[in-house]
């Protein structure tokens, strides 16, 4: 059977088959994600009363009930709740299974996946990148014709690079799920299975923010939640879509305009449209400008504590004070440039500004 990922056509076996499978998990996912069946149906392109069919079949399968249909929202019951973290758990073992599959066994990988935080800074990832790009001496050297002398490599190594942006709990989740071989910038504080390897990145300071011409930008500091509740604030959402999502910063009641970015933000904060926390480094330049004002809280600074990590499960020990030799060729050249305390800097720091050689 063809895997499916919230999408395509969903196939349940009748009772006395294997009523578990990943099309049934990714489908009561869908819909718990969407909070009802017509907000999945969708997203899916299907018509909600295919989705009911198929969960109602689940159900039968398993003789218990998954959602409760009391109200218009699709609450999942206990035991609704207990199979969708079950089978996220699952989903993500599977993908991470199917991704590992994939990979070249020795040598270079075919691909490399990496996932940046959003708020780290995308030039010097960029530099990264151009560096890995142009590194001619990462091939292994070309072997004698017999016909004369060997034929140079062709420029920079043969992987090819798959680059993301998540947001919070989005980049860990892409690593844990497989999609990802690296992942830059994960929240120092989240639990990391067997398998995953992780190194502190750095700090990144937040400011809160509201522009010249907000009605906060002239009241007295520090403000409190009892006076931010009534002012929009502006949000990035996380983009992670099985684990629980990380909220920052919201007060119950508040008004929330959400954007999918961190520039998206800073640009709404800039029009006047909500007030919120950005990190210093990309305030900087406005604040410097007057084109936002920085304001105290109550709630004091947040600081964003940052990490990276990468998969390195079923290896052998690395030599001692020598390259790590459990993992590709490609993911070592990242992993030597981010040991750099210079190349961790720069991704906390520098924002904006021309790209250097």
């Amino acid at each position: 059977m063809t895997k499916q990922r919230d999408s395509g056509p969903v196939h349940l076996p009748g009772k006395g088959g294997g009523a578990l499978t990943p099309d049934a998990l990714a489908l009561v996912n869908t819909i718990a994600r969407n909070g009802s069946f017509a907000a999945a149906a969708r997203e899916l392109g299907k018509v909600p009363s295919a989705l009911t069919y198929s969960v109602r079949r689940l159900e039968d399968a398993l003789d218990v009930l998954l959602f409760d249909r009391s109200s218009r929202q699709a609450r999942l019951t206990a035991a609704g709740a207990e199979l969708l973290q079950e089978g996220r758990r699952l989903l993500q073992e599977m993908d991470a299974v199917a991704n590992r599959v994939q990979r070249v066994a020795s040598g270079w990988e075919t691909q490399l996946a990496i996932s940046v935080e959003d708020i780290l800074a995308m030039p010097v990832v960029f530099e990264l990148v151009q560096a890995f790009c142009e590194a001619r001496d990462l091939r292994e050297p070309p072997e004698p014709t017999g016909n004369g002398p060997a034929r140079a490599p062709d420029k920079g190594p043969p992987t090819r690079l798959r680059l993301r942006n998540d947001v919070l709990a989005g980049t860990w989740e892409a690593l844990l799920s497989g999609q990802v071989d690296l992942a830059i910038g994960v929240a120092a504080e989240m639990a990391h299975p067997g398998g995953i390897q992780i190194q502190p990145l750095g700090d990144v300071p937040f400011v809160f923010c509201v522009a010249p011409h907000h009605p906060l930008a002239t009241q007295l500091e520090p403000l409190s939640d009892a006076q931010l509740v009534h002012h929009r604030a502006v949000a990035v959402a996380d983009t992670a879509q099985r684990l629980s999502p990380i909220t920052v910063n919201l007060l119950p009641g508040q008004d929330v305009l959400t954007v999918a970015r961190m520039g998206h933000k800073l640009e709404a904060l800039l029009r006047g449209l909500g007030c919120g926390n950005v990190p210093e480094p990309m305030a900087r330049p406005h604040l410097q400008a007057g084109r936002l004002v920085s304001k105290q809280t109550l709630r004091g600074p947040h600081v964003a504590r940052l990490s990276y990590a990468w998969r390195a499960e079923h290896a052998p020990a690395a030599e001692p004070g020598g390259a790590d030799r459990r993992l590709g060729k490609a993911l070592q050249w990242w992993l030597t440039h981010l040991r750099s305390p210079a190349t961790r800097q720069a991704l906390l720091q520098r924002h904006a500004g021309p790209l250097t050689p």
